[in-house]
């Protein structure tokens, strides 16, 4: 199990197909991803981590397990959906129900976005989530990340709270 990225707390882990049982935990849990398009199924679950997994090899970047270092434990998902160029990527995030309210998500977009400088394409990350969730919201400004309105999101059917971080602010917001 590689790991790209270390916190305090977190260690950011390229995904594994052993992991498939954590990842319905939260993908797969309806709660989590209720303001998200719904839980992910078991079989489509198998493909997304070979996604993930393949998106790393071939951009040096993607979504990682997120680990809790003091338990062993998988308890969410973080990182960037490339679509097209590595110019603009989708911050996504996230955590099982029982790591609600911890931090850690917090913690593992920090850890995004010194990956995402680290990288050295990209120039814009952009995040949304749905008006409802008012954790991620709160998260997304906290980080630094600029309130650019709503946006429709074919995905979910809906308008979205949409946000943008330039990659030339990542220094400044340390």
């Amino acid at each position: 199990m590689t790991i790209i990225f270390e916190t305090k707390r977190l260690s950011l882990r390229i995904f594994e197909d052993e992991h498939l049982e954590a990842t319905k935990s939260f993908w797969g849990d309806e709660d989590v991803m209720a303001l998200c398009s719904g839980a992910t199924t078991e079989e489509l679950l198998s493909q997304i981590i070979l996604g993930y997994r393949k998106c790393h090899e071939k951009t040096g970047l993607s979504v990682y397990a997120v680990e809790e270092k003091n338990s062993g434990n998988i308890i969410g998902a973080a990182g960037f959906n490339i679509s097209g160029n590595m110019d603009t990527v989708e911050l996504i995030y996230h955590f099982n129900k029982n790591s609600w309210g911890q931090g850690y998500a917090t913690e593992a977009v920090k850890a995004c976005l010194e990956l995402a400088k680290l990288h050295g394409s990209i120039k814009l990350i952009t995040a949304s989530a749905d008006v409802k969730n008012v954790g991620s919201l709160k998260i997304l400004e906290k980080v630094g990340f600029i309130d650019k309105g709503t946006k429709y999101f074919e995905d979910s059917n809906q308008d979205e709270p949409y946000f943008e971080y330039p990659i030339g602010d990542l220094k400044e917001n340390k």
